[in-house]
């Protein structure tokens, strides 16, 4: 009976992040964006419903299409009881049909057809993008509402509080509330600008699943497709088809590319010196050198292709000894300069390590602009104990290692962490 509910639990989490979004966006168009809690909340019922009853009949031959039929009646109880409310607006165009109860169901049906569904969400993402909601509050928005990310992953994402991120979501959905925003595809020109904070999600999205902050999963495929999936459907888009959007869609490819050889049958992390390059997924490069030759158009050089750059030449490496790291330098360097982070500058360090040693290394992580926003990311710790164990300081090494275990909630990061310790005891 457990091992049945643990199964629904994990089918349920599942879902969630790949169909929660979809039906926020089809039911923020019924509602409008200022009833965006209410169709939060619709959904969050149907889930709570799903656990129920299928803990008691059992999982349906067809999951997906029996959440999507509970949240589209709730809508319709939502509409019959809501009809006559200043707090929704049902006389516009798009909606004018669901005040009518002799084409209530069909028109509503209408409105959950997979096409239709998919359109909503393209909107929705881009309604989430609106200019004037600040870059960092977008990309929260689109994180919470529609990839199902908790307050604590966005956190971690974006290197900050969970109460900072409360206060975002607050301040972004009563936005929504007072302006009343359209669900709509925006003009040419500011398709670019709001396309930006939509690859960014994406991108975080897709970093949650290939190395998760989720205790007993290191890799969280579910993650990683639904990121794919997103990115595809802008690429399909004509009014998205832009050459940061085919970079990052190949930037995807090849990290996701090394997935199978990043952990043992046992769910340990192979490090990528040892990884088995037979098991990468060669389909995935070749696809992802399709999407950078589809970037290369234009007059802008985004940070995805630069790191789409970066990945490749790790893709093309027959062993990691034959890796271009002089390459590799050149193209954090670059990097670096057209869109500098903290985070950049580390990878750079850790590519210096492995050209010029330790005490070059340790000079550029202390040289980092802004280090302080590195505290709380167990990698930058990991990467310090790193280059002292190499300096033979290892007391120092061990107490770095020791505060990325307490950075970390992954149990293989954890073992990792715990080996090199051990290691740098005998």
């Amino acid at each position: 009976m457990e091992l049945k509910a643990t199964k629904i639990t994990g089918l349920a989490d599942h879902l969630f992040r790949h169909e929660a979004g979809k039906m926020v966006s089809v039911l923020t168009k019924i509602f409008g964006t200022e009833n965006l809690e209410t169709a939060e909340d619709v959904v969050q019922q149907t889930f709570i419903d799903a656990l129920q009853v299928w803990k008691l009949k059992g999982i349906p031959d067809n999951p997906s299409g029996w959440l999507f039929r509970v949240a589209k009646n709730k809508a319709i109880d939502v509409i019959r009881r809501n009809k006559h409310s200043v707090q929704y607006n049902f006389g516009d165009d798009e909606r004018l049909l669901l005040k009518s109860e002799y084409i209530l169901a069909p028109a509503m049906e209408n409105l959950w057809k997979e096409e239709v569904i998919q359109d909503d969400l393209l909107r929705m993402m881009f309604a989430c993008c609106h200019p004037d909601i600040s870059e960092e509050n977008q990309i929260t928005l689109i994180l919470k509402t529609l990839c199902g990310f908790s307050t604590a992953e966005i956190a971690k994402a974006f290197l900050t509080s969970d109460d900072t991120v409360s206060k975002r979501l607050y301040r972004t959905k009563e936005f929504f509330r007072q302006k009343k925003i359209k669900l709509e595809i925006p003009s040419s020109k500011e398709i670019s600008i709001r396309n930006s904070a939509v690859l960014n999600s994406i991108y975080l999205l897709f970093n949650e699943g290939y190395n998760s902050t989720h205790s007993n999963e290191l890799i969280r495929q579910d993650l990683i497709s639904e990121a794919i999936l997103l990115c595809r459907l802008l690429t399909e888009n004509k009014n998205t088809q832009l050459p940061e959007t085919y970079a990052l869609m190949a930037l995807m490819c090849f990290h996701a590319s090394r997935s199978d050889s990043r952990l043992t049958p046992e769910g340990e992390i192979v490090l990528l010196p040892l990884q088995d390059r037979t098991k990468w997924n060669h389909h995935l490069i070749s696809e992802g050198n399709e999407y950078m030759n589809k970037a290369a158009f234009g007059d802008r050089i985004s940070s995805y292709h630069i790191e789409a750059a970066i990945a490749f030449e790790h893709c093309v490496a027959t062993s990691f000894e034959k890796t271009n790291w002089k390459r590799i330098l050149e193209l954090y360097e670059w990097l670096c300069e057209i869109a500098p982070s903290p985070i950049a500058e580390m990878n750079k360090a850790v590519v210096i390590l492995h050209l010029f040693g330790a005490k070059r290394a340790l000079l550029a992580l202390q040289n980092i602009s802004n280090k302080n926003k590195l505290e709380t990311f167990n990698i930058y710790h990991c990467l310090q104990g790193e280059i002292h164990s190499k300096l033979l300081e290892i007391d120092q090494a061990k107490t770095f290692f020791q505060k990325a275990i307490s950075l970390t909630q992954s149990d293989q990061e954890k073992n990792l962490l715990r080996e090199k310790i051990i290691a740098l005891s005998n």
